[in-house]
């Protein structure tokens, strides 16, 4: 693990994730530019080797509409996980998939369906079916929804995400 206190830099992670928008002048821009430079470096940190509950965290901290660029550092991030942790983590965010902005919830979604091998999303679908009921269909929304024209609209994403209907 590259950093010592997963707390201490998840909490930094997420503080730092309220990237400046457009129009917010209620702070400055080197404060904008210093939140925005942080942010990148936490997420650079990660080398994949840190478990699910990091993937959790990276997946919370995808919360601004416009991120200039800065979520590439996450989905970068994601992609060192390993297939196992990587689905794990996700059903972990389950809850931040569904009230982050829907551009970034397809592109994480969109990972999964490329980076995880069958088997792990065997385990995706299994651990889904334990999420409560109203987890699993805002999930289940969501997916289909990125199905239709969005993030997993292409033949290599289309269908790979089966959540059992209730």
């Amino acid at each position: 693990m590259p950093f010592g206190d997963f707390d201490a830099w998840r909490q930094e992670l997420l503080a730092t994730s309220a990237l400046v928008q457009d129009g917010d002048l209620s702070v400055s821009d080197d404060e904008a530019g210093r939140r925005y430079d942080r942010y990148i470096a936490l997420a650079d940190m990660v080398d994949g080797t840190e478990g699910p509950h990091t993937v959790c965290a990276l997946i919370a901290s995808l919360r601004a509409e416009e991120d200039y660029g800065a979520h590439q550092a996450v989905y970068g991030a994601l992609q060192r996980f390993p297939s196992r942790d990587l689905v794990s983590g996700t059903v972990l965010a389950t809850a931040d998939l569904l009230n982050i902005p829907r551009d970034h919830s397809g592109q994480v979604l969109q990972l999964l369906t490329l980076l995880a091998s069958a088997d792990d999303l065997v385990t995706f679908t299994a651990a889904c079916d334990r999420l409560d009921p109203e987890l699993r269909a805002g999930l289940r929304g969501l997916i289909v929804d990125h199905e239709v024209d969005e993030w997993l609209a292409d033949e290599r994403s289309l269908g790979r995400l089966q959540l059992a209907r209730d």
